[in-house]
């Protein structure tokens, strides 16, 4: 049994699935700082087998992922639901290139959102990523993340999938200001 099946993944789903994107082979991370995926982006930082980029806007990070896989990295970019939004565009790259492709996206919008600019993008979200052509899908507990992101980046590196995995808002908690 993996590390990641003996923790407490109510609580320690951050960690374990930083493990498990490790023991994919993920050598590379770009991110738009996000609380959801705070722990994760401060394990890859500290990380020294792994390289990780902060990026201005999401589309730079399909780009880079690109390159990575060029490159012979495997990448991974963590982004909000909004930023799905910002980059629907650039999602053709991977798409028509037929490069893997894996995307961990924190949703906004949902369950005790409080702020009304979200929910528009989280509704979209799903629907957005299916139309331009990537596989979807959806964890809400954390048990149910580390299973589906293993599955996801068999998908994407192994099979030259595009895959996105939806956060779930509760899995995340309540977001405080």
């Amino acid at each position: 049994m993996s590390e990641a099946r003996t923790r407490d993944l109510a609580t320690d789903w951050p960690i374990a699935l930083y493990e498990t994107l490790k023991a994919a082979g993920v050598q590379h991370m770009s991110y738009v700082p996000d609380a959801g995926h705070s722990t994760l982006i401060r394990l890859f930082n500290e990380d020294a087998d792994v390289r990780t980029n902060v990026l201005t806007t999401e589309e730079e990070g399909v780009a880079i992922s690109a390159g990575s896989w060029l490159g012979g990295k495997r990448s991974v970019l963590l982004m909000q639901s909004s930023g799905v939004g910002n980059c629907i565009n650039m999602l053709s790259l991977p798409v028509q290139s037929r490069f893997p492709f894996l995307t961990l996206v924190t949703m906004r919008g949902e369950w005790a959102e409080f702020n009304p600019w979200q929910v528009p993008m989280g509704r979209a979200t799903q629907a957005s990523l299916e139309a331009i052509g990537l596989t979807v899908l959806r964890a809400e507990t954390g048990a149910d993340l580390i299973d589906t992101v293993e599955q996801a980046a068999t998908m994407a590196f192994d099979a030259d999938q595009q895959v996105a995995v939806l956060i779930g808002q509760r899995l995340l908690g309540k977001k405080k200001w």
